[in-house]
C-alpha cells in the first residue's frame, strides 16, 4: 500500500511578522466586486474542541478575540445569526465608534449593519435588548407558516421576512441569502449558532471559516461550533493563522 505521509512537509510557525499600523484589517477583508454572498463564519472554541464555556461562548474569548470580533462586525454588510444565540447571548445591535461608522461611509456601506436572525418560529421577546438596544431594525428570517404572527407581534421593531423554501416550516438559509443579495447586503457575517453554521456548511453556502482557538480546556458536554443531523465533506485552505500573547490562534479558512 502507498505511504501516504511520504513526502510530507511540515512547517514550523514562529513569530515571523508583527502586525502593526492598522494592517489587522487587511487580514479579514472581504473579496472585492462581490455580486453574490459571501458568506464568513466566525467562531470560537476551547482547545478539546467546546464552542461554550457554561453555556455561553463569550467566557472562551480574550481581548484579542474581541477585537478580532469587532473588526469584522466592522466590514460586514450584515451580522447573521440564529435566534438560540441571540437569546443566549442576550445581543443588542451593533455598536460602532464614529471613525468605523466614517470608514464605513467611505466604502460605500450603511453606518451600522443589521442583524439579520433566522427562526421559523420567531420566539423573540419584543422588550430583547436585540429589539431595543439597537439604531438598525433587526430582519427576522421566519417561515411562512409563522410570517402573518409574526409580523403582527414583532413588526413595529423589526422588519419580519418570509425566508421558507419548499418547507413552509423552516427558514430556508439559500432564501435568506438570496433576500440579502437583492439588497445588495454581499459582505455577510455569521456568527451562529451551531445549529446554523451546522446549515450553512451542510447547503455548502459557507464561503470561509474564522476560528479563534483558545487556548483552554472545558471538558463536559460543551457542543462544537457546528451542530445538527446532516454532513459534509468541504475542503477549506488556510488564509492565515494568527497569535497574540495570551496564546489565542486567530485562523481564517477559505473554501478552495
Amino acid at each position: 500500500m502507498p505511504d501516504d505521509t511520504a513526502g510530507t512537509d511540515l512547517t514550523v510557525l514562529g513569530n515571523v511578522d508583527k502586525i502593526t499600523d492598522g494592517r489587522l484589517a487587511d487580514y479579514y477583508a472581504y473579496p472585492d466586486d462581490l455580486q453574490r454572498c459571501w458568506v464568513r463564519g466566525n467562531m470560537i472554541s476551547s482547545l478539546d474542541g467546546g464552542a461554550t464555556e457554561d453555556g455561553k461562548s463569550g467566557g472562551l474569548g480574550g481581548p484579542g478575540d474581541r477585537a478580532v470580533f469587532n473588526l469584522m462586525r466592522h466590514t460586514a454588510d450584515v451580522i447573521l445569526m440564529g435566534a438560540a444565540t441571540v437569546r443566549i447571548e442576550n445581543y443588542s445591535g451593533v455598536q460602532l465608534t464614529v471613525a468605523q461608522r466614517q470608514e464605513r461611509q467611505r466604502r460605500g456601506q450603511a453606518e451600522v449593519p443589521p442583524i439579520a436572525v433566522v427562526t421559523a418560529s420567531a420566539d423573540l421577546e419584543h422588550d430583547a435588548k436585540f429589539f431595543t438596544r439597537t439604531e438598525v431594525a433587526p430582519l427576522i428570517f421566519t417561515a411562512t407558516k409563522t410570517v402573518g404572527e409574526a409580523r403582527h407581534r414583532l413588526g413595529t421593531v423589526a422588519e419580519v421576512l418570509d425566508a421558507s423554501g419548499a418547507d413552509p416550516t423552516r427558514v430556508d438559509p439559500a432564501v435568506a441569502l438570496r433576500i440579502l443579495a437583492e439588497r445588495k447586503l454581499f459582505r455577510v457575517l455569521t456568527e451562529g449558532g451551531p445549529q446554523l453554521l451546522s446549515l450553512l456548511i451542510e447547503q455548502d453556502l459557507l464561503d470561509e471559516l474564522c476560528l479563534t482557538v483558545a487556548p483552554i480546556l472545558v471538558g463536559g458536554v460543551a457542543r462544537r461550533i457546528a451542530t445538527g443531523p446532516g454532513q459534509a465533506h468541504t475542503r477549506m485552505r488556510p488564509s492565515h493563522l494568527l497569535t497574540d500573547d495570551d496564546g489565542y490562534l486567530y485562523t481564517r479558512y477559505v473554501r478552495g
